[in-house]
């Protein structure tokens, strides 16, 4: 139940997050939770392995490689979504900002896991 719940505000905060930042549109609600679910599995798989590919930069760089990586998955999603698109990497790093955010928020309300 957790699980459903968290990918109900993962969208949301991909939805707010979209309203929030000038240059990005998702069609509705639903187009969030599918874009927000996808931006999720892109990071778990090709941003893993991209972290570990660059994990000495990453190191050098105090994590900003990680940031990026996030950032070039949700211009990844762009591309594969019709109902989402950002107008750029300034939008989309925008967008990055603001859905940690707004996640970061959620997680306090929420409390920890039981």
């Amino acid at each position: 139940m957790r699980f459903i719940i968290e990918i109900l505000l993962m969208g949301l905060a991909f939805f707010i997050g979209a309203k929030l930042v000038p240059g990005v549109t998702v069609d509705g609600y639903g187009s969030a939770i599918i874009a927000a679910v996808l931006v999720a599995l892109a990071n778990s798989t090709i941003g893993f392995i991209l972290r570990l590919l660059t994990f000495p930069v990453n190191f050098l760089t105090l994590g900003l490689v990680s940031f990026i990586i996030t950032v070039l998955m949700i211009l990844l999603v762009d591309n594969m979504m019709t109902s989402f698109n950002t107008t750029g990497f300034f939008a989309a790093a925008f967008l990055a900002i603001v859905f940690a955010l707004i996640k970061a928020i959620f997680s306090a309300v929420a409390g920890e896991k039981e």
